[in-house]
């Protein structure tokens, strides 16, 4: 509506128009000033994240299916019990590695026992070996399902098509609950999302928080948010034994963790922090943590990267935990702690810049400023 002097009123004007003037200033506005005016409104954020919103989108549906839509077998670490130039073994790896266009990465181990111990620590998928016109095949569900099945399957068929008898047993089942190995990357995938997830709602809803208390409230919602993930799946639906302190420790870092990641990019890049978030920890780390397709079926890149990031070593560390008890390695752990620790530090590094907190000066000491 105009004003009394006939001018029309400010909120009357778009964000990017530029009010009626006279004389040498009744010009049109140029193309660099109506940009400049639309970066100030409103509009131009909002632009940005549709954008943004889209690109993800698809590069969210891209990773995951470049990773699991056709998981193919590269090397596969395989136990050999005695001697591996035994005929009957070679003739059998030779139609393996033929009929998965892909290698057998065999070693030799001089007992079946020790080559049961490198499956219970995770160095071998499955043990080989012969007796007479016999070949024993032992897969291990527990350490990748898709591989254990792919092994198993082509095994029966390289038997048959070379005249063999081939004995295929699983000597590490998945548990009942989890027959497609695939509740404990969901459990971990929860872990990593809500980590960050709550980290952003602490950011939006508690921005007062200074950087101290902020660190605190997140390894708080990190326990208890650990803490419940056991209790639903363990306790109350039953999907899944776990060894509680270990999964509750390992689920609780992993929420920790993921949560200081936020932070430490929302003191890097303000409100853009979730991009970079988002592509660490859920378009590559996801995908490459080797929960739904095992290591040895993942594109090799992304079977060494994802051993490196918070969800990889999370899936790691929670896997051998409830399949291999006795068995953990320290390696996850560390990884987790690492990240931890580097974003913690930068965070605190750029805490001037964290966005929020509030004045810790006493109440006299600001009335007399």
């Amino acid at each position: 509506m105009p004003d009394q002097r006939g001018e029309p009123s400010p909120k009357a004007l778009r964000a990017w128009e530029l009010p009626p003037s006279h004389g040498a200033h009744g010009r049109r506005p140029t193309g660099a000033e109506k940009w400049a005016a639309f970066k100030k409104s409103p509009f131009f954020p909002a632009t940005v994240l549709v954008l943004i919103v889209a690109a993800a989108a698809g590069l969210f549906a891209g990773s995951y299916t470049y990773a699991m839509a056709n998981p193919t077998p590269r090397h596969i670490p395989t136990a050999v019990v005695g001697p591996g130039d035994t005929p009957q073994q070679k003739a059998f790896a030779a139609g393996m590695e033929q009929a998965l266009h892909a290698s057998l990465q065999l070693t030799e181990y001089a007992t079946y026992g020790a080559a049961r111990r490198a499956v219970d620590d995770q160095r071998e998928f499955a043990v080989l070996r012969a007796r007479g016109r016999t070949v024993e095949l032992d897969v291990s569900g527990a350490s990748g399902a898709s591989v254990a099945q792919l092994l198993a399957e082509t095994g029966a068929q390289v038997g048959g098509s070379i005249g063999m008898d081939v004995r295929i047993r699983d000597i590490k089942p998945l548990q009942d609950g989890d027959p497609r190995g695939l509740a404990l990357f969901y459990v971990s995938l929860a872990s990593v999302i809500v980590g960050f997830v709550g980290a952003i709602q602490l950011s939006v809803h508690a921005g007062a928080l200074n950087p101290a208390e902020r660190i605190a409230f997140t390894a708080l919602y990190a326990l208890l948010g650990g803490f419940a993930i056991v209790a639903v799946v363990d306790w109350l639906l039953g999907a899944l034994h776990l060894p509680f302190a270990e999964s509750w420790a390992i689920l609780s870092l992993t929420m920790f963790t993921s949560g200081m990641v936020f932070a430490m990019f929302n003191a890097l890049m303000g409100r853009w922090a979730m991009l970079p978030t988002w592509g660490l920890m859920v378009l590559l780390g996801n995908p490459s943590s080797g929960g739904a397709v095992s290591w040895p079926l993942l594109p090799s890149v992304l079977g060494h990267i994802g051993r490196w990031l918070p969800p990889g070593a999370s899936v790691n560390a929670q896997h051998t935990a409830v399949y291999f008890g006795g068995h953990q390695h320290a390696f996850p752990f560390l990884v987790l702690a690492g990240w931890a620790v580097l974003s913690c530090t930068v965070f605190w590094i750029r805490r001037n810049r964290h966005p929020g907190g509030r004045e810790t000066a006493p109440a006299h000491a600001a009335a007399t400023g």
